[in-house]
Formats: structure tokens, C-alpha cells, sequence
């Protein structure tokens, strides 16, 4: 219990890797929300069920991301960023079967260096603040 109340020191690099990750959380859900056919297709013309689940899962992990910053912490901001890691290594697949993305190496580009290393970065580093000794 003593580790959910400890703050840790967040470096300049990882609030950048912390801005990767949070600012998708809000920019897809507008996205969705002022151009239904983001995701419901090219005939859309409202939101789908589908869309307003991606806006209420984005929301709300974008909003815990703020809460774990301003806390300071490490255990929080690890699981975060790991079920928004989880959650792409969903959607980049998804977005290629579907026929989703204009350009599919540009995609598979984007999700490794803006989504996959850096989140591994970042919980290897969130880990080892984890794991030390008080």
C-alpha cells in the first residue's frame, strides 16, 4: 500500500512520451464526433455504437492519464499506459484489415515510434520506479 502513495519524479522525456500518448485520447473522439464516417464508414451520417465506445474508452483514459500525472504515479500511470498500449496493438492491426488507412506503411510507422516504443520505454522506466526500494 505504501507504493500507491508514493509520488515519483516525472523527466522531461516522459511527460513527451506521456503527450504521445494522451493526445490521441481526445483528437480521435472529435474526430469521430465531427465526421461520423471516421469510423462509420463513408455513408455515416450519425454515430454509431461502435464510435460512441471508442469515445467513452478514449475519454476516460485520457482523463485517468491527467489524474496519474497530477499524482505523480508510477503504478498508475504503468497500468494506463499499458492498456493504452494493449488497446493499440488492437486498433493499428484493425485499422489495416479494415481497409482503414490510406497509406499502410505510413500507419504501421505512426503506431511503432508514436505508440509502441515509447510506451515500452516509458513503462520500462515507470517499472523500475515501481520496483525500488522505499
Amino acid at each position: 500500500m505504501i507504493q500507491s502513495t508514493k509520488k515519483m519524479q516525472i523527466p522531461w522525456w516522459l511527460y513527451i512520451i506521456l503527450f504521445m500518448e494522451i493526445w490521441p485520447m481526445f483528437v480521435g473522439p472529435y474526430l469521430a464526433l465531427t465526421n461520423p464516417s471516421f469510423l462509420g464508414g463513408p455513408g455515416a451520417s450519425s454515430l454509431i455504437v461502435g464510435s460512441i465506445i471508442y469515445l467513452a474508452r478514449n475519454f476516460a483514459v485520457g482523463i485517468a492519464f491527467f489524474i496519474a500525472i497530477y499524482l505523480k504515479n508510477a503504478s498508475m500511470l504503468f497500468i494506463l499506459i499499458f492498456i493504452r498500449l494493449f488497446t493499440d496493438l488492437i486498433d493499428g492491426p484493425a485499422f489495416l484489415a479494415f481497409g482503414m488507412a490510406a497509406n499502410e506503411t505510413r500507419l504501421v510507422m505512426l503506431f511503432v515510434l508514436g505508440y509502441y516504443i515509447p510506451a515500452i520505454i516509458a513503462m520500462r522506466y515507470l517499472w523500475k520506479q515501481m520496483t525500488q526500494q522505499v
